[in-house]
């Protein structure tokens, strides 16, 4: 069989593991990287038997699929570039800085018959699938997502930037439209907001209470779900899920609730790897990505939703 031809534009910390990745799987050859820095292109493409480029368009009939990994501000236009050229493109999130743009993307890709996946690295994280069995119509949840600061990825807020794995995971397992949302943040160390609170109401009466920080001391990423009649929490970090499940019995009066609390250690898996086979057996089989164009936008929309309101309610 011939090997699924790829590339991962944006060489950086990221884009660099997605490198690795394609280069380890069997049955895809990675052709090159490519990136505006020519030294990094060329060291990762020694680090990975690859060529190194320093224009993305260079690399346009040499390929079948690509990772997009370059700053958001790019995303758009590289992505809507190789789509155009009928290959297959999976985009670092957030799928792009405009529901407009997003929609140019997912349009593109649907006439041409093209895989459109979009990088939220959370969803192949063993806790998330793990808890999703277990979540049945959420009427509360809780999350928080706190890292120390980096300056990579300043070039959005926190809500582009962190805020948005939380949105595209809870939307995923609420799945009811976003009807209102109050939000305040503050800028701290950059000119963005660093650190942001929102607060989701979705049309089945769920409410979401979502945090995130990149100016923290500490780094955690975590989930509460409430729902009738038990608890989830979800700590994406340690890879641990605890379920509380309130046991029935023949008193239904019985005025203090007996519960049954287990917690699962999911142990060690790589998420990126997942993610990247995903992409590919999506390009083979014909079938939807399991982050698709329109799970990247839902979440684009609510996060630029957010940043409106942020804009009301900024400290």
């Amino acid at each position: 069989m011939t090997p699924l031809r790829t590339a991962v534009i944006g060489v950086g910390y990221l884009g660099a593991f997605h490198a690795q990745k394609y280069a380890a799987l069997p049955g895809v050859e990675l052709v090159g990287v490519a990136d505006s820095n020519p030294a990094r292109a060329a060291e990762v493409a020694a680090a990975c038997g690859c060529r190194a480029f320093d224009d993305h368009r260079a690399l346009m009939g040499q390929v079948d699929a690509v990772s997009v990994v370059v700053p958001t501000r790019h995303h758009f236009q590289i992505a809507h570039d190789f789509l155009s050229h009928n290959v297959h493109v999976l985009v670092e999130k957030p799928i792009a800085t405009t529901i407009e743009q997003a929609d140019a993307l997912i349009g593109l890709a649907d006439v041409k018959r093209l895989v459109l996946q979009v990088g939220h690295l959370e969803r192949f994280n063993p806790v998330l699938q793990a808890a999703a069995a277990k979540v049945d119509r959420p009427l509360f949840v809780e999350s928080t997502r706190v890292a120390p600061f980096c300056p990579r990825g300043i070039d959005v807020n926190v809500v582009l930037d962190l805020m948005i794995h939380d949105i595209e995971l809870i939307q995923y397992l609420v799945k009811a439209p976003v009807v209102s949302i109050d939000a305040i943040g503050a800028p701290v160390f950059t000119a963005e907001e660093d650190i942001a609170n929102a607060r989701i109401r979705f049309g089945n009466g769920c409410v979401a209470n979502v945090t995130a920080s990149r100016i923290s001391q500490k780094s955690e990423r975590k989930m509460r779900v409430f729902q009738r009649d038990a608890y989830l929490i979800l700590d994406f970090q340690n890879r641990t899920l605890l379920a509380a499940n309130r046991q029935q019995n023949d008193q239904q009066q019985a005025t203090v609730p007996q519960l049954q609390v287990v917690e699962q250690e999911l142990g060690q898996s790589d998420p990126l790897l997942d993610e990247i086979s995903s992409f590919v057996e999506a390009i083979t089989t014909g079938n939807e990505p399991q982050v698709s164009g329109y799970d990247g936008r839902m979440a684009l929309e609510t996060a630029l939703k957010i940043n409106a309101a942020l804009s009301k309610g900024m400290v």
